[in-house]
């Protein structure tokens, strides 16, 4: 019975030291993602902070978290609003005209005869959507 609860304990420990090091290379990425989005961190301040990831990584990583954690989610969410933004904007010149020129469009058409007023008005609503 013993033997069981060695295995057990034996595999507890082996699940919470794999956990461990894998938090942990999340992290140390993280900040190696940071150190190179950051762009108002120098060349040779980045070159430092590398080689202290390579020297002593577990500290270096704490050390960063603390003291530049609050800049990595500022940088984090800035880059995610600019690739949102070029997303969108990529979509929109796909997508073809905007909802203004759909109304400019319509007018004209109704302008012309073209389309009756209940036709604009739908245009106009699908436009708006």
């Amino acid at each position: 019975m013993s033997d069981f609860w060695n295995n057990l304990w034996g595999a507890i420990w082996f699940f919470f030291w794999a956990f461990a090091i894998f938090a942990y290379l999340i992290a140390l990425f993280n900040v190696v993602i940071d150190l190179f989005r950051d762009h108002k961190l120098g060349g040779w301040a980045k070159a430092v902070w590398i080689l202290f990831l390579i020297a002593v990584p577990f500290i270096t990583v704490l050390i960063y978290l603390i003291a530049r954690g609050s800049g990595m989610a500022e940088r984090g969410a800035k880059e995610m609003k600019q690739a949102q933004d070029a997303n969108t904007q990529y979509i929109r010149e796909v997508a073809g005209h905007s909802s203004s020129d759909e109304i400019a469009k319509a007018k004209q058409l109704h302008d012309a005869g073209t389309i009756s007023d209940a036709e604009f008005e739908s245009l106009k609503a699908k436009a708006l959507k």
